[in-house]
């Protein structure tokens, strides 16, 4: 969907529905996908030093999805795989020293002696988490329309099935 949306309907948007059709795109992270919320962190650390690079990002990352599926990450480690997710950030622009300053976990107790500490983006994804869960949004992906979960669409949608259902529900 997200090459769709960005290949086929988002450059068309403004110019066929002028002021009538707002696009958010909120990262929904997939527990039953561990390596997905890393994924999901690295976009955050994207949308923190740089937000203007968040869709090239979600680009590159899309691309190369596969290299962080289950398979492909359960042999490193989660600081490993923050590496590789900021190396893919520096291709956009990033500096990816400073994704993964934001990404890496310390391998040491907190100064308050806590173990689960976090990272640089914890809160962003805590507030990602509450956000879609006040939407309603459990699945990805969820489109919502006028605040409502249109569960007609779905991940497969076309460009052209796009364009038909915004033509009938766009007023």
């Amino acid at each position: 969907m997200f090459n769709t949306l960005s290949s086929s309907i988002l450059p068309c948007l403004s110019e066929k529905y002028p002021r009538k059709v707002q696009f958010i795109f909120r990262q929904q992270i997939q527990p039953w996908h561990p390596s997905s919320t890393l994924c999901h962190e690295a976009g955050a650390a994207v949308l923190r030093l740089e937000p203007d690079k968040f869709w090239d990002f979600s680009k590159v990352l899309f691309d190369h999805q596969k290299e962080f599926f289950d398979v492909n990450v359960v042999k490193e480690t989660r600081n490993e795989t923050y590496r590789r997710l900021a190396k893919l950030a520096s291709e956009v622009g990033v500096d990816e020293g400073e994704v993964y300053g934001l990404l890496e976990i310390a391998d040491k107790p907190g100064d308050d002696g806590s173990l689960n500490t976090g990272n640089g983006v914890t809160s962003d994804v805590k507030v990602m988490v509450k956000v879609n869960r006040l939407m309603g949004v459990h699945v990805t992906p969820t489109v919502l329309f006028n605040g409502v979960v249109e569960n007609s669409i779905s991940s497969s949608f076309t460009g052209d099935q796009w364009q038909a259902w915004l033509d009938e529900n766009v007023k």
